[in-house]
């Protein structure tokens, strides 16, 4: 054969392999075309040889191949430009990954609960809204044989009013935001009414033609709470509730602590008959910034409490703690020199009235005083509470505390400040209630009594209680209160304050409240 007859052959070859494949040639398919094309070609030179086909038919054939072959790719050109082709894959490899897709899409499917009409997006499930709000009346009564606000500024005392009564709707607000971040990691903001100078209360006097109330930051913390990291407990830090076993006679209900706590409690407490507990905490009371003309450190408070919670039945209920609470460098220091203001630092930057203070102002302006705290504060403090479910649902229950300023010097007192002062450094309280622990449905009731004693500088005056006695310590007297549930998370409570003066100047005031509460 000719070598222009082998090269239209091929040619032709070619052509019709492309006219039998019908599709264009591809790096994987090339093994298969390379046959089809060579059996092609021994084909017709077999019929050539054997004179099948004559030289004007096989010339006819290559060229309709051909013509067929450049319709075939130009086709195929058009097609493919929409196509995208994919590798041959085997049937197992096949099912193991439709198996694996759908093992993952029946996972999120669980967790988005996709098939729920009244699913929500998993990340809403981690966060946790609450909040209350509590609107009403407060009549402040004095005694008309109070010592006037003259003598009791003299005295350095925070009071402004002794004898006029006063009558006023109050508003609390609180908005609280809690998140599950991981399973060891939830975060907590709440936003309340209130002043921002004032820690020991959110309330919010109406009536000021309107003004809209004031809304801010009540707390902001982290918590860590791990079997595998802390199996025994739970770390607070940031501005975080109350981490203490306690009542108001030591810290009011609306104070929040800056800093971090660990409370310390086994992880399978529910099932034991004796709970321990312990806590410990370190707080920033103010931050100073000590230089040429202050000479004044920052003020802490640390704390550690143990206890035990006994519940022998689900009829009776006890927990006790053991506190102890060492504030650190808030007693005042006289500045030494006239217009010396290196100490002015130390004076209490946050109180409300009781404690024993003294004027460490040395500017030479004898109408301008700066008190500071004249004691030191370190204190011991003994918590109880009993719950007797004997008449289910109605409970009694007994709470009790104990405080004692074991840190207070009468010598270091007169070294400080010039003049004598005589201890006064214990507080108690004793309260009984029958009823309902908790105001939650309708009809739900409470009635208490309690009395309670804090001598001037049994405990901080800045943090107890900002009710009894319009806050502060160095009072005395009784609380009686009623509580009502009008529905599912609402009632009505009402209290009457009554208190005097422990020692010094007369003050004496009544205090009556009643409040509609709505918690959510």
């Amino acid at each position: 054969m000719s070598k222009k007859m082998q090269t239209r052959l091929k040619t032709m070859s070619f052509a019709v392999a492309m006219a039998l494949g019908g599709n264009a040639v591809h790096a994987d398919e090339r093994a298969e075309m390379e046959t089809l094309r060579q059996t092609t070609l021994n084909l017709i030179q077999i019929l050539v040889q054997q004179g099948v086909l004559s030289q004007d038919k096989v010339d006819l054939l290559i060229s309709q191949a051909e013509t067929k072959a450049k319709e075939t790719v130009a086709w195929q050109k058009k097609a493919d430009a929409g196509v995208v082709r994919v590798q041959y894959v085997p049937e197992a490899v096949k099912k193991q990954i439709a198996d694996q897709v759908r093992e993952e899409v029946v996972a999120q499917a669980k967790v988005e609960r996709w098939g729920d009409a009244n699913a929500v997006p998993e990340w809403v499930d981690r966060l946790k809204w609450e909040g209350d709000l509590r609107m009403g009346f407060q009549g402040d009564r004095f005694s008309k044989n109070n010592a006037p606000e003259f003598f009791q500024q003299v005295q350095g005392q925070n009071v402004t009013n002794t004898t006029m009564d006063r009558d006023r709707f109050r508003l609390r607000a609180r908005l609280g935001l809690n998140a599950k971040i991981t399973p060891e990691i939830s975060a907590g903001l709440r936003l309340a009414t209130g002043s921002v100078n004032d820690p020991v209360s959110a309330n919010q006097t109406l009536g000021q033609y309107g003004t809209k109330s004031s809304f801010s930051l009540d707390r902001a913390y982290l918590k860590v709470h791990s079997d595998d990291t802390l199996s025994w407990g739970t770390l607070s830090a940031g501005r975080i509730p109350n981490p203490w076993f306690s009542t108001d006679l030591m810290w009011d209900d609306d104070l929040n602590f800056e800093g971090a706590a660990l409370h310390l409690q086994s992880k399978d407490q529910s099932a034991k008959t004796w709970r321990p507990f312990a806590t410990l905490g370190a707080f920033s009371l103010q931050e100073l910034e000590q230089s040429g003309s202050s000479r004044v450190p920052s003020k802490w408070l640390f704390g550690g409490q143990v206890g035990v919670e006994w519940v022998p039945s689900n009829k009776t209920r006890a927990k006790f703690g053991l506190a102890y609470y060492n504030y650190r460098n808030i007693s005042g220091t006289r500045n030494p020199a006239l217009n010396d203001v290196q100490f002015n630092g130390t004076a209490a930057n946050v109180r409300q009235k009781g404690n024993t203070l003294f004027n460490i102002d040395n500017d030479g302006n004898v109408n301008t005083n700066l008190y500071a705290l004249a004691g030191d504060y370190q204190l011991l403090n003994l918590t109880g509470m009993v719950d007797l479910n004997l008449f289910n649902p109605v409970h009694v229950m007994l709470g009790g505390d104990y405080v004692k300023n074991i840190g207070f010097s009468r010598s270091k007192t007169l070294e400080r400040t010039g003049f004598d002062v005589t201890p006064q450094t214990t507080g108690y309280m004793a309260r009984v209630a029958v009823g309902m622990p908790n105001m939650l449905l309708k009809h739900d009731w409470q009635l208490s009594v309690a009395y309670r004693y804090l001598e001037a500088d049994a405990v901080l005056d800045a943090f107890t209680d900002s009710d009894f006695h319009l806050g502060g310590t160095n009072n005395k007297g009784f609380i009686l209160g009623a509580q009502y549930g009008l529905g599912k998370n609402t009632w009505l409570s009402a209290r009457w304050l009554s208190s005097n003066e422990i020692r010094g100047l007369p003050l004496s005031i009544d205090v009556f409240q009643l409040y509609f509460n709505a918690k959510f």
